[in-house]
């Protein structure tokens, strides 16, 4: 028998940008290669358990064709002779929301839905992993990635995969979402073999969304000063990109250093004035040292504003 990529997973839709998307985390090496897929044109389905791969394209087939969720699962279930040992859970691009859970899947087993998302896990520490999963997607503000993430960590501290942690993923689409806006893969981050995948998984999904991801224009820029400007251009001689005396005052020099961190990065989305902006306003929130406390910073700076 093949091993089981059981796992805790949520599905959902952001109905505003018309996103949608799953993110996964399992005791399972490359849990994002088996369990996710999505297509903006038809929905997002989550399949775990003993898990049958086959439900990913053919159910975002029968979204396609206009099946409501509910619907693609009696479909797919109905004709799989080994549903009892199958978990799945699906999110339409129609807003319809649906899951199962076969009656032989290892305990804890289960699934939960809300308005525009379903949570459901398997050979879970508890049942509180489930609730703690909705109620942080339903309280938690920001983007659709957000919130799956939030998720994520919540069904984690929450109790988890009973086996422990091994890989995650965020598997997000919308339409002309990818890269150039030539496909709808808007976000599309793996992490497959970690001692603690979430978190790493968070911290991939922020360079990721610095670096190719959009973000509404400002009319508010500021400029670095004070202890963080003196930070900063310390980080950046630390890096090998300024070599002046680090100050108070941020000129010519440092902003020529952060145009090298930035054109190596490949930041080359945001302008320099928006990345010093963001480092201005995301340096007291961030973590880390050297260039992942510059990420971060970024990260934490522009995510005051939305996505495009």
């Amino acid at each position: 028998m093949q091993p089981r990529p059981s796992t805790f997973s949520i599905v959902a839709r952001d109905p505003e940008t018309e996103a949608v998307g799953v993110a996964v985390q399992s005791k399972f090496v490359s849990v994002g290669s088996v369990v996710p897929f999505a297509s903006a044109d038809a929905g997002a389905i989550a399949t775990q358990s003993f898990a049958n791969v086959a439900y990913g394209p053919d159910g975002l087939d029968l979204l396609r064709d206009g099946k409501p969720a509910e619907e693609v699962v009696e479909s797919l279930t109905g004709d799989d002779p080994e549903a009892p040992q199958r978990q799945v859970g699906v999110v339409g691009r129609d807003g319809s929301v649906a899951a199962f859970t076969g009656d032989e899947c290892f305990e804890f087993a289960g699934d939960r839905q809300g308005e525009t998302y379903t949570v459901q896990g398997n050979i879970l520490e508890n049942e509180a992993t489930l609730d703690a999963m909705a109620e942080t997607y339903e309280e938690t503000e920001g983007g659709l990635p957000e919130k799956l993430l939030a998720a994520l960590h919540a069904g984690n501290e929450a109790g988890g995969d009973k086996r422990g942690e091994q890989s995650a993923a965020l598997y997000v689409v919308k339409p002309e979402g990818g890269y150039d806006g030539k496909n709808d893969r808007w976000i599309d981050v793996r992490v497959d073999d970690h001692e603690a995948p979430i978190e790493e998984l968070e911290r991939v999904f922020k360079l990721y969304d610095v670096t190719l991801l959009e973000r509404e224009e400002s009319d508010d820029l500021r400029e670095l000063s004070g202890e963080t400007a003196r930070a900063v251009a310390g980080t950046l001689a630390d890096l090998d990109h300024f070599d002046g005396e680090p100050s108070e005052t941020f000129g010519e020099a440092e902003r020529d250093a952060l145009e090298e961190f930035r054109g190596m990065n490949n930041f080359e989305n945001h302008d320099l004035a928006v990345i010093e902006d963001a480092l201005a306003r995301g340096w007291a929130d961030a973590d880390g040292e050297g260039e992942a406390r510059l990420v971060d910073a970024i990260w934490h700076g522009l995510s005051r504003l939305d996505r495009k």
